[in-house]
């Protein structure tokens, strides 16, 4: 996949102009470079004036940034939109499929398609979720699933996020600040909405609520407070959905249910969108000294007397080295092939694999298997000679916790700049609702962008930005 040309999501492998991008080409060649350019700083400015930014770790205080916005929107085809669905509904099912068997009779382990090791061994497999069955036997109530493309027909999927994905607010933020400051680029083409998301968001969670919930469903997002990296969206949600913003402090376990602080005192909780990690979620039965969480609110989900979206445990899904075994668990679980390909991948815990991988670090690119967010990563071709021994280092010592793949001809799209268009690498995250209603997913996602020329790393913690992503209704 890396030996081919860089696909070009706008002018195709030969060059010629791809019909979903025509009506904008039209529009933008019309258009005076000063006022677009005046645009792109009135975007800057929304985004400050919203608050839209990010936190990046890594110094000795975590830093605040704005997110960096580009106003030339990524244009999927409706032919190209649906079979993205077709593939990520057919993973999504399976990844829930898998995390049901898992946590219960663990059918794939015993018919030796999934090493035992993998599940036994592995930080994310929660054993508390033993035998636990959710309300409406769902797991994964929110999944981003991270594509990338690069070829004319040929999608890859990167990786799964069916613990706490993030970046749906930018999504809509992105759409708002497009409508805002184009509307008649909206006119000229048929774009699908994304705007009813936290709507659909606040239905599919309410679908989700216990069998015992009276009337309609009382819904919370749980957030660590300020000073996470994502509190933006968690606020960003919560107001759009119209529903509390939480904090461990404000819930606390009464009469077997867990309750919300409110001005006429504790009122009962039916389903939590918790963006709280695992080990944070409830001190009795995690990590103790964990001040973010509620005490004793696992036993109330063992009872079956509130929902948490996402099912504590599903982090597991998210392992880069489960990952790998994707195609299978796949094909496990729904008996058909995959819609949607794995990117190849060596799983460093393999004695084989490490020698090859060690041998090939820099033509290779390696990941922490619940590594996020662009850290302790590795690109082996922008890589120095320190960087490339260093990482070896760690290879050697712990090769079970990096899996590799290959450098992969990202597909790019035109980004607005001085001199006009200019292409750049991207990826793209769709996102899913899940409830036992169906499966969801906004015509859309969050394009990330790597604004860098010639860069793969699309993360804004990493440099990277977003912009607006249009699914054409015809």
């Amino acid at each position: 996949m890396s030996d081919g040309g860089i696909f070009d999501e706008m002018h195709g492998a030969t060059g010629q102009l791809r019909r979903p991008y025509a009506a904008f080409k039209t529009w933008f060649d019309a258009e005076a470079p000063k006022r677009l350019r005046a645009k792109q700083r009135e975007a800057e400015d929304l985004f400050r004036l919203t608050g839209i930014t990010f936190n990046v770790y890594g110094r000795a205080e975590a830093e605040e940034r704005l997110i960096p916005f580009d106003i030339v929107p990524r244009i999927i085809s409706a032919r190209e939109w649906q079979k993205l669905c077709r593939g990520i509904e057919q993973r999504v099912r399976a990844l829930n499929a898998f995390l049901h068997d898992i946590y219960h009779r663990q059918e794939i382990v015993r018919a030796g398609r999934l090493p035992v090791e993998m599940v036994a061994k592995n930080d994310a497999f929660l054993p508390q979720m033993i035998g636990v069955e959710p309300p409406g036997g769902i797991y994964t109530h929110i999944v981003g699933i991270d594509l990338v493309r690069t070829g004319d027909d040929s999608f890859y999927v990167l990786e799964d996020n069916a613990r706490t994905p993030s970046g749906v607010s930018y999504m809509l933020e992105n759409r708002e600040t497009m409508l805002q400051m184009f509307p008649e680029l909206f006119s000229l083409n048929r774009v699908a909405p994304v705007e009813t998301y936290p709507a659909d968001l606040r239905r599919s969670l309410a679908a989700s609520a216990p069998p015992d919930s009276s009337g309609t469903p009382t819904v919370a997002v749980l957030t660590p407070g300020i000073y996470n990296s994502a509190y933006f969206e968690h606020a960003f949600l919560a107001d759009k959905m119209g529903v509390e913003l939480v904090e461990g402090q404000d819930l606390r376990v009464v009469d077997g249910r867990v309750a919300m602080r409110t001005t006429l005192g504790y009122q009962p909780v039916d389903v939590l969108y918790r963006r709280v990690d695992d080990g944070f979620l409830d001190p009795l039965n995690f990590n103790p000294d964990s001040a973010l969480g509620v005490p004793g609110i696992m036993d109330v989900y063992r009872a079956g007397r509130i929902t948490i979206a996402n099912a504590p445990g599903t982090g597991i899904a998210d392992d880069k080295a489960i990952y790998s075994y994707i195609p299978e668990i796949v094909e496990f679980y729904t008996g058909e092939r995959p819609i949607l390909e794995n990117v190849p991948t060596w799983r460093c815990s393999e004695p084989d694999s490490l020698a090859y991988v060690l041998d090939n670090l820099e033509n290779l690119v390696v990941k922490e298997v619940h590594g996020s967010g662009g850290y302790g990563m590795l690109i082996g071709p922008a890589a120095s000679r320190k960087d490339l021994a260093e990482f070896r280092r760690k290879l050697r010592a712990r090769p079970t916790n990096y899996i590799a793949q290959p450098t992969l001809a990202l597909s790019t799209v035109p980004i607005f700049t001085r001199s006009g268009l200019a292409p750049r690498h991207v990826d793209l995250r769709p996102f899913v609702l899940v409830s036992p209603d169906g499966v969801k997913i906004t015509p859309g996602g969050l394009t990330r962008v790597a604004l860098k020329k010639g860069s793969l790393v699309v993360n804004s913690s990493q440099g990277g930005g977003t912009k607006d992503t249009w699914v054409l209704e015809d």
